[in-house]
């Protein structure tokens, strides 16, 4: 018996969007476009109505923007999956990012100066419609063929001393990493880069709202960098991020090579450097995202003999990067998200000397901790204060689109 379509509801103010939108995705046989929407008063009638399995929803939206319709639709449906539809632009995206922190599954961005509507099809195919099945689980686990891995060797264990940490992550990734690293102590002794699928624009807004509520540096990476001990580094998008040794330490290097799994910047490729500069001194973790990106290098690092981590099915928001290394056996253990944090630094010190720092470490996470839920209760505020002014913002001059 063949599965039902996932049903779509479509809200965006635009008429020329919600068109697109709509014959595009109602043009894949496992989608069906339910309704449409062009403000988010109507949506939440709609979806009353209609009972989508997902919704596509802008930000910018004359009477209920996205946000303000966002928070209304986690009090009365938590569980449905919301992928924002946003422009490419430094307001898109810092609305984007704020959207997530209210609850967003994901978002995609709109296609714009393309000149060709084949070419705005072509990047909803690509970019939103994947994201539309692995939310509402067509694109499963079990379907997804595994990459070409060599066989897993086994190993004795040495317990190396750990000198970077190697994070990768794609959907879901922006709020599991507010989960991580403001939980990493300011006297944290190695470098931390971290590869998030996200485009240009995303990442450094990603890394400087990181940056305000960890007590480690977060920043883009950018090209000739030395790497030290308490900072991250997030790979640009659009660009691979790459560590190379050189005779002054180890450095970013920045390049625009071909996509890995459709990404660039891609887990892979960092996974890869990491291999061939630190040889068994990496710990690797690969969080929350669709597809299977990092579990080639996954297996780097490994036969290496690095240690790798990975985010659990349940706190996962899907369980595709960190669920492809487990179908392959490489991980070494796996975790729920709010734990990570402790487990990474707990490795880190443990590789590294004796077990009093594993005692300061205990102490660091509990005041770490106690950051998060202070930050939370500062971004939600900061979330409703851009609500309102948003909203003002279009009551007086309504966005061009």
């Amino acid at each position: 018996m063949d599965k039902a379509p996932i049903r779509i509801l479509v809200v965006d103010d635009s008429v020329v969007i919600r068109k697109l939108l709509s014959d595009t995705l109602a043009a894949d046989g496992d989608l069906e476009v339910v309704g449409t929407a062009s403000n988010g008063r109507i949506a939440l009638a709609r979806i009353a109505q209609l009972k989508p399995d997902l919704i596509t929803l802008d930000i910018e939206m004359p009477v209920m923007n996205g946000l303000e319709t966002l928070a209304e639709v986690r009090k009365l449906y938590p569980a449905l999956p919301v992928i924002m539809f946003s422009t490419l632009t430094e307001r898109g995206a810092s609305a984007t990012l704020d959207a997530l922190s209210l609850g967003a599954s994901d978002y995609a961005t709109k296609p714009s100066n393309t000149g060709s509507p084949a070419v705005a099809i072509e990047r909803i195919r690509d970019e939103l419609i994947p994201k539309i099945k692995g939310m509402c689980g067509v694109a499963s686990l079990r379907l997804v063929p595994l990459p070409q891995v060599r066989p897993v060797k086994t190993r004795v264990r040495s317990n190396p001393r750990i000198e970077i940490v190697a994070i990768g992550a794609s959907t879901g990734g922006p709020n599991a990493l507010a989960e991580i690293l403001p939980r990493i102590p300011s006297d944290f002794p190695v470098p931390i880069v971290v590869v998030q699928h996200m485009p240009p624009i995303f990442t450094r807004l990603l890394a400087e709202r990181l940056a305000s509520r960890s007590a480690i540096p977060v920043e883009e990476g950018s090209a000739g960098v030395v790497l030290s001990a308490g900072r991250a580094w997030i790979a640009p998008g659009d660009f691979h991020m790459r560590v190379t040794r050189a005779a002054a330490g180890c450095r970013l290097n920045l390049d625009q090579g071909t996509p890995e799994n459709s990404c660039r910047p891609a887990v892979d490729v960092l996974f890869r450097s990491v291999a061939a500069a630190y040889g068994e001194n990496v710990l690797a973790v690969v969080m929350t995202g669709m597809g299977s990106d990092g579990v080639l290098g996954a297996q780097d690092i490994r036969d290496a003999g690095g240690s790798i981590l990975i985010q659990d099915e349940a706190s996962s928001v899907v369980w595709g990067m960190p669920g492809m290394v487990h179908a392959s056996g490489l991980e070494d253990a796996v975790y729920p998200v709010d734990q990570l944090a402790g487990e990474i630094t707990r490795r880190v010190l443990q590789s590294r000397g004796p077990q009093s720092q594993v005692a300061r470490e205990r102490a660091e996470q509990k005041s770490g901790g106690q950051r998060i839920v202070e930050q939370k209760i500062v971004d939600q505020k900061i979330v409703v204060q851009k609500i309102v002014e948003r909203k003002n913002y279009a009551a007086v001059e309504p966005p061009a689109k």
